[in-house]
């Protein structure tokens, strides 16, 4: 069984059991998360389910495992001929969660 939910401006095609990681959000480990914009859900003998835009009263429960960052970007500005160059950088904080239940 897998669903397909919507978050972030994201699609995620989950199952239950999976970790993934989403935009952070401030929650403590171990704390719930639901995800209520669910597009389809399908579950193992071929049954799907397509919502329109989302499947009405279908829900996925995550528990959250806490906050971890990203790889490091990199951003380099280069003027040539100019002696002007600049290196800056970010790592973005995303919230791990794994999936707990699918309903609907």
């Amino acid at each position: 069984m897998y669903a397909i939910i919507l978050d972030g401006g994201r699609q995620f095609k989950v199952e239950e059991g999976q970790e993934l990681s989403i935009d952070f959000r401030d929650l403590t480990a171990g704390a719930q998360l639901t995800f209520d914009k669910v597009l389809a859900i399908s579950s193992g003998s071929g049954d799907l389910k397509l919502g329109a835009p989302t499947v009405a009263g279908a829900t996925v429960t995550a528990e959250v495992l806490g906050a971890e960052k990203g790889e490091k970007i990199v951003v380099q500005k280069f003027r040539r001929r100019k002696n002007s160059r600049r290196k800056t950088g970010h790592r973005s904080v995303y919230t791990r969660v794994k999936i707990a239940k699918i309903t609907g």
